[in-house]
């Protein structure tokens, strides 16, 4: 069954209707555009496809076997049985639980293989790791079809805790629920950090969760100065994880020690900037060209349907991650650039081909290359460095345009550059870390 929706009710119980009935469901990406949306139905083969309200016209075309528009007139129909629905007669912690899409090297987003064991293991170590309990109040400001809200949502309901839904991310939104239902726990990109952040400096009174709200932290690392200012000015616990949906997704968390006690604000959000250490039961390292590679229970059993894409992602039970990074002394783990084409633009992934693909598809463009240049709200944003044909004309606003009839907005480029070329090999392929330097100049890592 896929769903396509922003947060709500129906979209989190169906994590514990769908998947505990034995059935596997699929958290569509509610950004993505009807066409990528339309592909991800057909290719994961689901016959059942619920739609959000405020989705239903830009996705009208969008079809499958069974199709409903998420409210009470689709509560009625998907409960009103002729039979009752036949349980789960053999319940198997191997089989596929969820298919998560996600964006990657390829035009086409993969599917990612999340069985009941993925899923309950990287609950657990996450729940553990972050203390969640019975007292806590998770509040939903990470969209839950992000790898299914990273694991919190069958954490919090496995330790009985409270979910309070946030259909939209508004940083005076987010401090009035922490006021009002005693937040105590939030997951988020850096654009969810910057929102409140921007809020708080508006608010009136004391800033909610002071002391009691801890927020966890993923997507890209914030800069050295948010942290610090999340632990000063907002008195949040400011927890950094890292992980990929193929990993579902923890693999390292970086929360406050003891010996951080006695280090002033800023060295300790520089200790917190770092991506963290192995969660329990996550085995790491950085293969000989720099690539940190990961073995877990946590990793998938495979990509959807794409059997050549899961043997290029492992090597000898190891998955490659894609990132480059290096592990110190104390088995810390810091991210230092990306070797999958991938921008991280505000916790979202974007594929620089599929980018490319639809500029290459404006018939006055000649080259393309698409890079993640810094950003200080999204951490990353979609650039494209463009070379027209000869005798070609266009303009950085009609290339842009011409993108938004093809792509979901946050895939867009932002900015357009125009080059007479672009850096490649002596065979000819581009060279995107040349292409990037200029942009990264004086940072530690070519990702944020």
């Amino acid at each position: 069954m896929a769903v396509v929706s922003h947060n709500s009710a129906r979209l989190l119980t169906s994590f514990f209707g769908v998947s505990g009935s034995g059935r596997v469901l699929v958290p569509i990406n509610f950004r993505l555009s009807g066409a990528e949306v339309a592909y991800i139905v057909e290719h994961s083969g689901a016959s059942m496809l619920l739609v959000d309200p405020e989705l239903e016209e830009s996705l009208s075309h969008v079809s499958a076997a069974h199709r409903y528009v998420i409210g009470a007139e689709s509560d009625a129909l998907l409960y009103d049985f002729d039979n009752a629905p036949r349980g789960w007669s053999a319940p198997d912690e191997d089989a596929t639980a969820t298919i998560n899409y996600t964006s990657g090297t390829t035009a086409r987003p993969k599917g990612v293989q999340l069985t009941h064991r993925n899923i309950w293991i990287n609950a657990s170590t996450f729940g553990w790791q972050t203390g969640v309990s019975d007292r806590d109040v998770l509040l939903h400001t990470l969209p839950m079809f992000h790898c299914n809200g990273w694991g919190m949502p069958y954490a919090v309901t496995g330790m009985g805790g409270e979910h309070i839904v946030l259909r939209k991310v508004d940083g005076a939104e987010i401090l009035r629920r922490v006021a009002e239902h005693g937040v105590t726990l939030l997951c988020g990109a850096p654009a969810v950090v910057s929102a409140v952040l921007d809020a708080a400096a508006e608010w009136d009174g004391p800033i909610p969760g002071n002391g009691t709200t801890r927020i966890v932290v993923a997507g890209a690392a914030p800069p050295t100065r948010t942290i610090e200012r999340v632990e000063t000015e907002l008195g949040w616990e400011f927890i950094q994880i890292y992980g990929l949906t193929e990993t579902s997704p923890l693999l390292t968390m970086n929360r406050s020690r003891a010996e951080y006690d006695e280090l002033s604000p800023s060295e300790r959000a520089a200790r917190l900037g770092r991506a963290g250490a192995p969660a329990l039961g996550v085995d790491m390292r950085a293969s000989a060209d720099g690539e940190i590679q990961a073995r877990a229970n946590m990793v998938m059993a495979g990509y959807w349907s794409q059997p050549e894409a899961t043997a290029e992602a492992m090597e000898d039970g190891w998955f490659r991650t894609g990132d480059g990074g290096v592990i110190d002394d104390e088995g810390y783990v810091a991210i230092l650039d990306r070797k999958k084409d991938v921008i991280i633009s505000g916790g979202e992934n974007v594929s620089s081909i599929s980018v490319e693909d639809a500029l290459h598809s404006h018939p006055a463009v000649a080259e393309v290359a698409v890079i993640g240049i810094p950003h200080e709200k999204w951490g990353e944003t979609v650039h494209a460095l463009v070379v027209l044909s000869s005798g070609a004309e266009a303009t950085e606003a009609e290339l842009i345009a011409h993108c938004k009839t093809l792509l979901a907005g946050f895939e867009c480029p932002t900015g357009i550059e125009f080059r007479d070329e672009l850096a490649r090999t002596a065979t000819g392929k581009l060279q995107k870390f040349k292409l990037r330097e200029p942009y990264w100049a004086g940072r530690e890592r070519q990702v944020n």
